[in-house]
């Protein structure tokens, strides 16, 4: 199950070391109940190698802004602690999978 990602322990989560993929979203957002699914997918598939969480950007401003995010769904790609790729919109799981393949390598 991906993680809960909040203002308060995403600093936490990038301790750990693991590559992150970030999913920015709201729950009034139609793309990003599409999404979710997928998200939850491949955080049980990479559970272990990479932490995929979610972030609701109405209850969390502070990360919302340090990232510049302005359209929902954006799931980031973090490696090291910096973005190394996004995706904005919906898209299908394997455009996903791919992103978090290259994040790997």
């Amino acid at each position: 199950m991906e993680k809960i990602i909040t203002d308060s322990n995403f600093e936490s989560v990038l301790a750990e070391g693991l590559p992150i993929v970030l999913d920015f979203s709201a729950t009034w957002c139609g793309p990003c109940k599409k999404i979710a699914p997928y998200i939850a997918e491949l955080a049980e598939e990479y559970a272990g190698r990479v932490n995929v969480g979610k972030c609701d950007v109405d209850d969390n401003e502070e990360l919302t802004s340090k990232f510049g995010i302005r359209n929902v769904p954006t799931v980031l790609f973090i490696k090291n602690g910096e973005v190394v790729d996004k995706h904005v919109g919906a898209g299908p799981k394997s455009e996903f999978a791919e992103k978090i393949e290259n994040l790997l390598k």
